[in-house]
């Protein structure tokens, strides 16, 4: 942190994770340690490259104010990852009540016997974050074990014994397969004896029906029945008569 009259700046360095083709942004915190009003302007010696907001501002009594420094996608790499670009921190004191649009450049002029205190803050690329791993280390609860060689090529006891357990997991499915193919065993042997039972049927029906035509080959028992009771119901008939 830089400890000057007026004002703290954090950080002293602009550290910028350094990605090909893509924006990335830092930011500094001025802390104003007066009770007066403290105008300060933000220089850099690259503006085409870095977009400074808010470039100029007030950071009023005993508060603080944020500055985001963002610098523009670029298609190359610098040599060794070295960055020469600086940034110049302006800070004087203003008088009470002025606001950001009251800010000139004539405030921040030292010939014109101004006050200026001056902070040079210069850029660092750093190694972009690296993203978390998607496979956990160790072993968790719920997750299959693994097994690790000792320093001699060898898998002790235990750890064959863990490695064991989840090759058995994962051949599980294999099982289920087993299982699947013993139930449609089973469904095709049922289905074959219900086929064998109705050809059985069919056979009886087709002797049953065969006796049946050759016992009819004579006047049927029930024509019998039926003259037999015509001729009661005549003679009953005649007799009333």
């Amino acid at each position: 942190m830089s400890t000057g009259e007026l004002l703290d700046i954090e950080p002293q360095e602009l550290q910028f994770p350094f990605e090909l083709r893509k924006q990335i942004s830092c930011s500094l915190q001025l802390s104003n340690k007066t009770e007066k009003y403290v105008a300060f302007k933000v220089k850099t010696t690259n503006p085409k490259k870095y977009c400074v907001r808010p470039n100029t501002g007030v950071v009023l009594p005993r508060s603080t104010c944020d500055v985001i420094v963002t610098m523009q996608a670029q298609k190359e790499a610098p040599l060794d990852m070295q960055c020469k670009d600086k940034f110049l921190l302006q800070s004087v004191v203003a008088s009470l009540g002025v606001s950001a649009k009251d800010i000139t450049p004539e405030m921040f002029n030292k010939e014109a016997g101004h006050n200026v205190e001056e902070c040079k803050l210069r850029v660092l690329y750093v190694a972009p974050p690296r993203p978390p791993s998607p496979v956990r280390e160790g072993s968790e609860e719920g997750s299959s074990p693994r097994a690790s060689v000792s320093d001699n090529g060898n898998i002790t006891a235990s750890e064959f014994s863990a490695a064991s357990k989840g090759f058995v997991e994962r051949y599980e499915p294999q099982d289920n397969s087993s299982e699947a193919r013993a139930l449609i065993s089973k469904l095709t042997e049922e289905k074959n004896s219900v086929l064998k039972q109705n050809s059985k049927l069919q056979q009886e029906l087709e002797h049953e029906r065969r006796q049946t035509i050759k016992t009819g080959g004579g006047i049927p028992f029930i024509y019998i029945v039926l003259i037999g009771l015509i001729g009661i119901i005549l003679g009953y008939l005649m007799k009333k008569t």
